[in-house]
């Protein structure tokens, strides 16, 4: 019978990333692991999927014998292949990261971290997303010992069909606590950067720059800056704003074209 839980491990990196070299270190005694991740770097590929060339599967040679692949798609594309090609049964959890960068806020939206892991929330499949907030050199060593614990939580309460954790380790060295939180508003806002081609013509790399908000003081946001690894439930089984659904559907209702100059909205 078995015993360990099936764990299908990505991130948006790519296969040779430290990140996700700790993570599976970190749950390799205790898990049934599996390895998809791209090919190259995909980081900002959010929930992206390629359509308009080929996707090739390559095997790696991983310690342990730890069955690895790198495709050379995004994390979502790695999911999918995991799902459809590579895996002979369906994974108990998928577990995305180390990203080096936080995903805490809305830049969630924007991660291919946590896009891997929402490819699987919406096959049922629960899933945690890792990030920290240290970008130029991680210690993932201080952050590999709460990587099962979660995960262990995860697995003894799942959180509903269709939602998955978003978790960020803080840039600490002493870590207050592991809290749950609510999502932040800050978010990196572009800043795009101007060059001139040698041939004249300008380009821009996008940059960016964190965007401050007012956050509240259970947000991960806050609290990463106060030194706790944050937990954020995130739900995508369904996106409607049930308020504004609730509140306008009956005003809504458009029989002829003349009847938008009467909309009220």
């Amino acid at each position: 019978m078995r015993n360990k839980p099936r764990v299908l491990l990505t991130n948006d990196d790519g296969i040779g990333a430290p990140g996700l070299r700790h993570l599976w270190n970190s749950l390799k005694d205790f898990c049934e692991l599996f390895i998809v991740a791209p090919s190259i770097e995909k980081s900002g590929a959010g929930l992206s999927v390629t359509l308009r060339e080929p996707l090739h599967i390559t095997p790696v040679v991983w310690e342990g014998g730890t069955p690895a692949w790198h495709v050379s798609g995004t994390p979502a594309d790695c999911v999918r292949m995991a799902m459809s090609v590579l895996l002979d049964q369906c994974p108990d959890l998928v577990v995305s990261g180390i990203n080096k960068g936080s995903n805490a806020g809305r830049n969630l939206l924007y991660s291919g971290t946590v896009g891997g892991v929402i490819e699987a929330a919406m096959r049922n499949i629960p899933g945690i997303a890792f990030s920290c907030q240290e970008f130029d050199e991680p210690l993932y060593a201080n952050y590999e010992p709460y990587v099962f614990p979660l995960v262990q939580y995860l697995l003894e309460n799942p959180l509903p069909n269709g939602s998955l954790l978003n978790v960020s380790f803080p840039e600490a060295k002493d870590v207050l606590g592991v809290k749950m939180a609510r999502q932040g508003k800050g978010y990196h806002k572009e800043s795009p950067r101007k060059g001139i081609h040698p041939e004249g013509r300008s380009y821009y790399w996008m940059g960016g720059a964190w965007d401050s908000h007012q956050e509240d003081i259970e947000s991960d946001v806050y609290l990463l800056e106060q030194g706790y690894v944050t937990a954020v439930p995130i739900h995508v089984h369904e996106l409607t704003d049930q308020h504004a659904f609730y509140a306008r559907k009956d005003s809504f209702k458009i029989r002829r074209l003349e009847d938008l100059k009467e909309l009220e909205v």
